[in-house]
């Protein structure tokens, strides 16, 4: 109040103010250019100590300071300091300057029935060690807690040191500004000692703190400043404006820029003014111990902690003794040994009783409580790092109630938890925090089943589509037109009048499909093509029976609805959980509100479904599973493939911003990973004698999609096959095409030379020698010599209706074979 007061006299009458004592963030506001503070502002330390917090991973700080402008100066800086290092500040105690000793008692009995074990002291030596000797008696200052006293009791802790208060103080975090050590500091401190000695001979055992030093180098910065500007004239008041004053200084503006501009090594280190502030320092950090303190690091506002302050590289503060002679870090928070116990809320509901079931008992006038989630959170408690003692509450579940109501218990703190089958959803987390899901969960659609038994008398048609009816059916035409291509003209079995060749030509494409067919393959392409479509029937057959059997025995259930758009189209009732979150995704899906009814358990689903009342039911797959287990529902529901919706799984809710949580979520991963919920998860997820609901859901249609590729390879095989033969007959009669070039102007006239273009069959010649030794073994052939010439264009008729030079070759070896005999 003060330094307000003189730093608007000096903005009126031009005169700079220099205050090395003013460390409230209050007097950075007033932007006075005549007002330089030649100390460090209280809020530059509020980044040291969130970096503390944030090394030691604590999540919530209690600050104690006093209630005035010092005090109150530093906790919006705190604030947002801690934020950064995702921390919070639960409660702020605030104690008078005038507060006896009963008060103060009282107000930390306060604290001391609160979670938070971390507090920061921001006040005057004198206060400070009255709030440490009461905290010492009541027991605060004990193993689990953490106190951080600001500059305010350290800058002056030789005070400290004089009222002998080190005692009530041991583990306590200090943060000071730091004075480098030089020859000029102690060779000052020995001269001001002895002058101090000598002027106040009665006082013994002071010290110099940092507010001398800043005293000291101020006003010696103001010499210089002076010397610059003025010399060692005096100062010169003109005429002034200003009734009030009277007069304003002609050279405060120059004396402004002169302090502005020095720069020198004072007593308290490197000295100079940045816009009428000190420069950023750099903060020691002490441990109390003992009857002294010890240093255990540095922070700067460049690299943050280190344990040298000219170091660069950071590094973890040095060996702490805690509060109580501890050495082990304080996790920052613990459950009120003094408190009440945490009260947990346990929703009492009619239906799904396999995970949260409560019973009350008339006999011993007890609540019991059971079912999966209960047991999941008694093993989880069973894990924690520390006792937590709690109690179960059951909260009753009304009609029309909203698992929302149980969140709002806990936001309104009516309690400290819920426990139960509360799943953990997007908007619910605005007021409350989860842990982690103990039990993971999808919203999916049930239907009922109906048995499709197939008695139609062309169900036989059913495991082909269309489109793979029509190809196969096209490619036997097209394969017997290959086969006939490849082997009429030298295989018998393929030769007769045009009706024996597309019956041989049909049976033998068919054939294959069945059983092996008795004509034999001459040619080698039409062998390969023989051996291809023989591979593409065994693998249609066999397809073909996979899914005929299928048709008949395991599709005879099928869903009666196959997705959401259906009981939209239709017009269908839908059930949803009642109070359970699922009522919003019906409405997303643009269900009609008078279509949606309510369960409350597997019973009434079940009747739901029986009635007619609904055609689907839409719920989270742990109810849903159990309900489809349940032996009194197998094979009568199913689990529509789609649509499904994903959600976290259920979880445990806790106040927002709750310590219990990460540790508790940490428990739950445990457990999960463990063995331990091996028996609670079977009671919803119990293995009956159901069939595999996935098992009931239809399967499609064999499509030509599934055999195109087989199909391809068949009909490339083949068109090949045709190739290779069309270029192997051209290249045989080569010599009667040229023939046939001379006369191509006579074809179009005379379609008969069309005749000339037939081969000589040399292979029916030997056909026929091979025929007749088949016929009989014992025949002895006389060697010929010469070659047994069929007469060319010998006209002679056969009984499959082909002449040629071929039969004449045939009747000649046949006369010889007579005359040998």
């Amino acid at each position: 109040m003060q330094a307000n007061f003189i730093v608007d006299l000096g903005n009126k009458s031009q005169v700079p103010i220099i205050s090395f004592s003013a460390t409230s963030p209050f007097l950075s506001s007033m932007r006075s250019p005549y007002f330089f503070r030649a100390t460090q502002n209280d809020s530059s330390q509020i980044k040291a100590i969130s970096s503390i917090v944030q090394a030691f991973r604590w999540r919530e700080v209690v600050p104690i300071y006093v209630d005035n402008e010092f005090g109150e100066g530093v906790i919006p800086y705190l604030y947002d300091a801690l934020e950064e290092v995702n921390a919070r500040i639960p409660y702020k105690s605030i104690i008078s300057p005038r507060s006896t000793d009963e008060e103060i008692e009282i107000e930390l009995l306060k604290l001391m029935l609160m979670q938070s074990r971390v507090f920061i002291v921001h006040m005057t030596p004198d206060l400070g060690s009255r709030v440490f000797d009461i905290a010492t008696k009541i027991g605060m200052m004990s193993e689990g807690y953490v106190w951080i006293i600001t500059n305010g009791m350290t800058n002056l802790w030789s005070l400290i040191h004089r009222y002998d208060h080190m005692d009530s103080m041991q583990g306590v975090l200090g943060v000071r500004n730091y004075v480098p050590k030089s020859k000029e500091l102690e060779n000052f401190k020995v001269r001001w000692k002895r002058k101090f000695l000598q002027d106040n001979p009665s006082m013994v055992n002071v010290e110099l703190d940092i507010f001398g030093l800043w005293s000291y180098d101020a006003t010696f910065a103001l010499a210089m400043a002076v010397e610059e500007v003025l010399g060692t004239a005096n100062f010169n008041f003109g005429a002034s404006n200003v009734e009030s004053f009277g007069q304003i200084s002609q050279n405060g503006p120059k004396l402004i820029q002169a302090l502005s501009s020095i720069r020198f090594k004072g007593l308290s280190g490197e000295f100079g003014f940045v816009n009428g502030q000190l420069e950023s320092p750099i903060f020691q950090i002490f441990n109390v111990n003992g009857n002294g303190e010890k240093g255990i690091g540095f922070w700067t506002s460049k690299y943050g902690l280190v344990k040298r302050p000219n170091s660069t590289s950071r590094a973890n503060l040095g060996p702490i003794t805690w509060p109580g002679d501890s050495h082990s870090i304080p996790k920052g928070w613990e459950i009120p040994k003094n408190g009440t116990k945490l009260r947990i809320g346990v929703p009492k509901k009619k239906g799904f009783n396999e995970f949260v079931k409560v019973t009350w008992d008339q006999w011993t006038n007890s609540t019991t409580f059971s079912g999966s989630c209960i047991d999941v959170f008694r093993e989880v408690m069973k894990i924690m790092p520390y006792p937590v003692p709690y109690d179960f509450y059951p909260i009753p579940m009304d009609v029309d109630e909203s698992y929302n109501n149980l969140i709002k218990q806990v936001f309104l703190e009516k309690y400290d938890a819920v426990v139960g089958d509360i799943s953990i959803v997007a908007n619910r987390s605005l007021f409350v925090d989860f842990t982690l899901p103990f039990i993971e969960s999808t919203v999916v659609i049930v239907v009922p089943i109906r048995n499709n038994t197939n008695e139609n008398g062309w169900v036989f048609v059913k495991p082909l589509s269309r489109d793979l009816w029509i190809t196969s059916f096209c490619f036997f035409v097209f394969i017997a037109f290959v086969f006939w291509v490849l082997e009429h003209r030298i295989n018998e079995e393929f030769r007769g009048p045009p009706f024996h060749h597309v019956g041989t030509s049909f049976w033998f494409s068919f054939s294959t499909m069945i059983f092996a067919h008795r004509e034999r393959v001459l040619s080698n392409p039409a062998r390969i093509v023989v051996v291809i479509w023989c591979i593409v029937g065994l693998i249609l057959t066999q397809s073909y029976t996979a899914s005929l059997t299928s048709f008949l025995t395991v599709q005879q259930l099928q869903p009666t609805v196959t997705n959401v758009n259906e009981l939209l189209r239709n017009g269908e009732n839908i059930g949803y959980q009642d109070g359970s979150f699922v009522k919003g995704i019906v409405q997303r899906l643009k269900f009609d509100p008078s279509k949606m009814k309510k369960f409350t358990s597997s019973e009434v689903l079940d009747e739901l479904f029986t009635n007619g009342s609904i055609a689907a039911a839409i719920d989270e797959i742990p109810y849903m599973s159990m309900f489809l287990n349940s032996k009194s529902h197998c094979n009568k529901y199913t689990i529509l493939a789609e649509p499904t919706f994903k959600t976290d799984g259920f979880g445990f809710v806790f106040p927002k911003g709750s310590l219990l949580v990460a540790d508790v979520s940490r428990a739950i991963l445990n457990v999960t990973e463990s063995k331990r919920t091996g028996d609670t998860e079977n009671t919803w997820n119990k293995q009956a004698s159901c069939p595999d609901s996935s098992t009931l859901v239809p399967s499609n249609r064999l499509s030509l999609g599934s055999f195109w590729g087989l199909f391809l390879i068949a009909g490339v095989t083949a068109i090949l096959a045709l190739v290779y033969f069309a270029t192997k007959f051209l290249y045989e009669q080569r010599d009667m095409l040229r023939e046939c070039n001379l006369e191509i102007s006579n074809m179009e006239e005379n379609p008969s030379n069309f005749a000339k273009l037939r081969p000589k069959r040399p292979d029916l010649v030997h056909l026929g020698q091979r025929q007749l030794i088949e016929e009989d073994q014992n025949i002895e052939i006389i060697p010929i010599s010469g070659v047994v010439e069929a007469p060319a264009e010998t006209p002679i008729e056969d009984p499959d209706g082909i002449t040629g030079a071929a039969t004449s070759a045939e009747t000649e070896i046949n006369h010889a074979s007579m005359n040998s005999s």
